[in-house]
């Protein structure tokens, strides 16, 4: 457990202001943020939350106006030690860490990856460290290395710290500690150190090596703290420097300019730099995805000859098959490697498992229509895995057939659902050979959940994952922590094996860009584009209001209240939560309810009355929102997208504790509720009762939930989409979002009869 230095809590306002002309702090704590936006804030509140309060804190942001720079500027706003900086993506890290050095005037500099942590008690720890050692040059510490979706943290540093001397050393008496297996952000570094030695970040890929060997290179005086200080997250695909690609070349880059410092080091740390390098190099050059077929034989060339130009003088290799690719690379003997390599990528591919479809005639089936090229002018839908037309998906592929009608669309249902599909809609029953058809052959593939394990992800295949609501519960990963939600998930492997099939994501707001990137961490783009199935609330017109509660069988004159509660995870089936008919008659007697229950359910299973109206099996819950005068719901992503009709909210938060610590959320909806928020029935018809239910605090709160939700839902979402998806539109081309203060949602039944 790391420890507190007594008194060394947050600065007063006093020694903030002074700090800031002229006060060196103790640490700077540069956080680089460029694709990790959606994790950022976790980083940065782990920095802000410490007991030692003598630092700075700098976020390098890609630029003004980028997710990240919005969230540092949020802090910056909330605690005067935030400074944030700006570095361009094409400077990638060194230029961000660079940038962030040149803000620096700390005393000791802390390098934390955005999606990082610092564990608590850090900086107190580095602090009393630092002072019991007198400032060395570097301190060394450990880390816990923890995967972000599941699984336990292991401490990579701690047998490498564990053969350091226990006090502050010369690096000779501690020969393996190159630089090579330390990552820039597992040290301190005294900010003097590196300005006399003019010790910076190398551009390119692999710029810790080049930058921990010069600093190892260069230190006098070293000491190590074997406590964890740092949460390092493993990256849903791993770092980019596992992934596949032509900048593996620049590992060799790295190597050569580390290489070049062997001279000036003893000959038992020269012989340990030189067996780490090149452990790394024959890593990448045995891997069988990470190069490219056209660059490995160069690759091992060159690293051939940097190996005979720096091998010390009296080394040995290692033992065993890391000896035997040694002598390999020592006389260029690439056929015998390539052999070498060629087994281990036979024994990926045979330990690579096909996902299939079920029954062995529709996997031939399948696997036959995989071999078919792809035809470009075929999409394939689906919403709530086949529960029918709706959501986005529908959206989008009603606004497909009148922007591109030479695209032809499919949308899979349930066989249960076929019956329900608007006329004029081509379908297909999922599961059908019909429907594994279109799925092996086309083009774009759209849904608002997720397609079937067994559906390959071709090259040249565009998937769309337009979700389908603002996530205040926790979702995909997130979820993992929570026994009874994790339970029903089921793998989150395979949850994240579909989301690699994503090519884009689509979003409604900021807040849900972050929570998706941290959910369903993958390699797709984001379009924050809003969600189309809520254009409706600014096309609709009056007419359109009349016509879906006559349809509903809405009393004329009465006051529609939409209930939606959400599913309860520990529920084995639906339950309403509320006495509905107890409501109506203390809501008052103008009062109807249209009860919708999670689409879990089929229907709301509860006695309907003439003042309660089932309306679960409506395909439309967009009708049905347009159809109310206000909603009453309690946790359920409804209540983001009724927002964008500025209508009354009114949150019943009758088991909210029990919710937050079984299902988990992502922020505190009562204290940054949509309106009046009741935890019991009788608060609840009270609310309507006098009237708060749409008074002028209830319209405060929505204001303000309503900038922070409805930031990208304007009315032209389903357009956006179809233009940059499936017209290849640039995004500068978009349609921009309409400001929220010039956006006119579709007009209550309220307002109607008033008017």
């Amino acid at each position: 457990m790391l420890h507190t230095v007594r008194g060394a809590g947050l600065p007063s306002d006093q020694d903030r202001h002074d700090h800031g002309k002229s006060r060196m702090p103790r640490f700077s704590i540069i956080v680089p943020s460029h694709g990790v936006a959606g994790r950022l804030a976790q980083a940065l509140d782990s920095v802000l939350a410490q007991s030692f309060g003598d630092f700075e804190l700098i976020p390098v942001c890609d630029g003004p106006g980028s997710l990240a720079a919005d969230v540092a500027a949020a802090h910056a706003r909330r605690d005067s030690r935030v400074a944030p900086v700006h570095s361009p993506p094409s400077a990638g890290l060194a230029g961000a860490r660079g940038a962030g050095m040149r803000a620096a005037t700390g005393a000791y500099l802390l390098f934390l990856d955005g999606d990082d942590i610092l564990l608590p008690g850090a900086l107190a720890a580095l602090h009393a460290r630092l002072a019991d050692t007198g400032d060395p040059d570097v301190l060394l510490f450990a880390y816990e290395r923890v995967p972000w979706w599941e699984g336990e943290p292991t401490q990579p540093a701690q047998p490498l710290l564990a053969r350091a001397p226990s006090g502050v050393f010369h690096p000779d008496r501690a020969p393996e500690l190159t630089g090579v297996q330390s990552p820039a952000w597992a040290a301190a570094y005294r900010r003097a150190f590196l300005a006399e030695h003019a010790v910076s970040f190398p551009a390119g890929h692999f710029t810790d090596i080049g930058f921990g060997t010069a600093v190892m290179a260069r230190a006098e005086r070293v000491a190590v703290l074997r406590e964890s200080v740092a949460r390092h997250h493993v990256r849903r695909q791993g770092n980019r420097l596992c992934l596949p690609g032509e900048h593996h070349t620049e590992l060799l880059d790295q190597t050569e300019r580390a290489l070049a410092l062997a001279p000036r080091l003893s000959a038992e740390r020269a012989h340990a730099l030189f067996d780490q390098l090149f452990a790394a190099v024959l890593k990448t050059a045995g891997h069988p995805r990470r190069l490219p077929a056209r660059h490995r034989r160069a690759f091992f060339r060159r690293a051939g000859r940097l190996y005979r130009r720096h091998r010390p003088a009296g080394h040995r290799p290692p033992g065993g098959s890391l000896g035997l690719q040694h002598r390999l690379l020592a006389t260029g003997a690439y056929p015998v490697f390539r052999l070498l390599r060629g087994a281990k990528e036979a024994a990926v591919r045979a330990g690579a498992r096909l996902p299939r479809p079920r029954g062995l005639r529709t996997r031939l089936f399948y696997r036959r229509r995989l071999r078919r090229p792809l035809d470009p002018n075929l999409a394939v839908f689906c919403a709530y895995w086949g529960r029918g037309y709706a959501c986005n998906p529908a959206a989008i592929h009603a606004k497909l057939r009148e922007l591109a009608p030479h695209i032809r669309s499919v949308f899979l249902v349930e066989a249960g659902q076929a019956h329900a599909v608007p006329e004029g809609v081509e379908h297909a029953v999922i599961g059908s050979r019909r429907s594994w058809d279109v799925l092996a052959r086309a083009t774009y593939l759209v849904n608002n959940a997720n397609f079937a394990e067994g559906v390959v992800k071709r090259p040249g295949s565009v998937h769309l994952q337009t979700q389908h609501g603002t996530p205040l519960k926790k979702m995909g990963v997130d979820q993992a922590t929570y026994p009874v939600v994790a339970a029903r998930t089921g793998s989150f492997a395979k949850l994240l094996g579909r989301v690699d099939r994503w090519d884009y994501n689509l979003s409604s707001n900021t807040h849900s860009t972050q929570m998706w990137e941290r959910a369903f961490p993958g390699s797709y783009e984001h379009l924050e584009y809003g969600y189309p199935r809520n254009d409706v609330y600014y096309t609709a017109t009056a007419e359109d209001v009349v016509r879906v509660r006559r349809e509903l069988g809405v009393p004329e004159g009465a006051t529609a209240v939409l209930y939606a509660p959400t599913h309860r995870d520990w529920h084995t089936g639906f339950e309403a939560g509320l006495d509905l008919e107890a409501f109506c008659e203390a809501a008052g007697e103008d009062v109807v309810v249209l009860l919708r229950a999670h689409y879990f359910y089929d229907r709301g299973r509860t006695r309907a009355s003439g003042r309660i109206i089932d309306v679960t099996s409506h395909r439309s819950s967009e009708d049905v929102c347009l159809a109310a005068d206000a909603l009453v719901t309690d946790y359920s992503s409804i209540m983001f997208d009724y927002a964008n009709l500025d209508r009354p909210i009114v949150v019943y938060a009758d088991d909210w504790e029990v919710y937050r610590e079984t299902r988990g959320v992502y922020f505190d909806l009562l204290q940054s509720p949509p309106g009046p928020v009741a935890r019991t029935a009788e608060e609840l018809a009270r609310i309507f009762r006098d009237g708060s239910w749409a008074g002028g605090e209830s319209a405060r709160l929505r204001a303000a939930f309503r900038e922070r939700f409805c930031e990208f839902d304007d009315g032209r979402a389903a357009e956006r989409v179809v233009r940059r998806v499936f017209l290849g539109e640039p995004p500068e081309s978009i349609p921009p979002v309409v400001p929220l203060a010039e956006r006119v949602p579709a007009p209550a039944a309220t307002t109607l009869v008033r008017s």
